[in-house]
């Protein structure tokens, strides 16, 4: 057996299964990010960041460039379109500044959105160019990702939040 995966799956070519990748708090990446896994964005990339999962710019985190994904949760800064196949969030405290193409989308009291929403599956089968909002002065020379596979139609259901009241202090 292999270190990260069975012999059996090395010999047929199969995929190594899809991790978690964390750009750290102080760590900066300059350039494109491709993934076929989850990518946790703690610190600051100046370039786009593609993935088949999910995108998570954690608070504090910052990136110039465009997002593709499933899901994408903004909880920092993101300058650049955001493209998500299934959904996008935006905390409260989150800023984006960019266009945001998806199926569903969730902005919090609190968070900034500055830029067009288009949502739906008709939406979804543009393909826009890149905003090119980030200015490296580079042209990327990674493959662009691999195509997004669509997801099933599923019904969605709405999650109730119950407001608990405070605690009274007993004399």
């Amino acid at each position: 057996m292999g270190i990260l995966g069975s012999k059996k799956a090395e010999a047929e070519g199969a995929p190594a299964p899809a991790g978690l990748s964390i750009i750290a708090v102080g760590m900066a990446v300059h350039g494109d990010l491709d993934s076929n896994g989850t990518v946790k964005v703690e610190g600051t990339v100046d370039g786009n960041v593609a993935t088949r999962a999910q995108i998570l710019v954690a608070k504090g985190g910052v990136v110039q460039g465009d997002l593709e994904a499933r899901e994408a949760i903004v909880g920092g800064t993101v300058t650049g379109s955001i493209r998500a196949l299934e959904r996008v969030e935006i905390q409260t405290g989150a800023a984006v500044d960019g266009d945001i193409t998806t199926r569903r989308i969730m902005v919090a009291e609190g968070a900034s959105l500055n830029g067009h929403v288009r949502m739906g599956e008709a939406a979804l089968q543009e393909r826009p160019a890149p905003s090119n909002r980030h200015e490296s002065g580079r042209t990327s020379t990674a493959a662009s990702p691999p195509p997004l596979v669509p997801i099933p139609q599923r019904s969605s259901i709405p999650v109730a939040r119950v407001a608990v009241p405070p605690r009274q202090q007993i004399p």
